[in-house]
């Protein structure tokens, strides 16, 4: 492994992009207020997951055709963007009673746990990320094999961004608490939630890289 000087520099880092406001934390909380608290664990469990695809696509160097072939990425980055305004207008297409507001269903954080999986795998950004990142803070001298290295470095970084993403929930889970008590209706939470969703994949859409 690295150097303990090169390990904390590492861990510096990755704290600073973790809870750096970013697409993930928007998502979580788009996710819990459309759907509740439950979802919005559920929505973070399935961006933790998605990403040790990109994980395993840097340490493979996978990640690295994103350099070489640009449609490639453009093309994965237009889908994600699309696929982020497709959940977005259903959250905001659904019928809702106006005394309902999200729950901690099941089927709905079925729901939240796949789509979410899906857009982090759909995320080139991310990818990029690990493939620029990771290689900052490997010792190809070291005992471990390069690939090790960047398997257990991208897994603490997963981690770290995880558990951002679970504080967005929980903060987002306390606002929809308090619409609760409040007795407001349940529609400006999915209002909310999917005004969110759309407004993260255009922006995903419309980004220069």
């Amino acid at each position: 492994m690295p150097s303990w000087d090169l390990m904390l520099a590492f861990l510096a880092a990755t704290a600073v992009f973790a809870f750096m406001p970013g697409p993930a934390m928007i998502y979580t909380s788009a996710q819990t207020l459309a759907r509740g608290r439950r979802a919005g664990f559920m929505a973070a469990l399935g961006i933790h997951l998605g990403g040790y695809l990109h994980v395993a696509a840097a340490a493979l160097g996978l990640a690295a055709v994103f350099r070489y072939v640009p449609d490639a990425y453009a093309a994965l980055k237009l889908a994600g963007a699309a696929y982020l305004i497709w959940l977005g207008l259903n959250v905001l297409r659904r019928k809702l009673e106006v005394q309902d507001l999200p729950q901690a269903q099941s089927k709905t954080a079925r729901r939240a746990f796949l789509e979410s999986a899906v857009v982090e795998v759909l995320n080139p950004k991310t990818a990029l990320f690990f493939v620029a990142f990771l290689p900052q803070f490997v010792d190809p001298a070291a005992a471990l094999s390069v690939t090790a290295q960047f398997l257990i470095l991208g897994t603490i970084v997963n981690f770290a961004f995880s558990s951002a993403d679970i504080i967005c929930v929980l903060l987002a889970a306390s606002i929809l608490g308090r619409l609760r008590r409040g007795g407001t209706a349940g529609r400006w939470a999915k209002i909310a939630g999917g005004s969110l969703l759309v407004g993260l994949g255009v922006r995903l859409a419309l980004m220069r890289d």
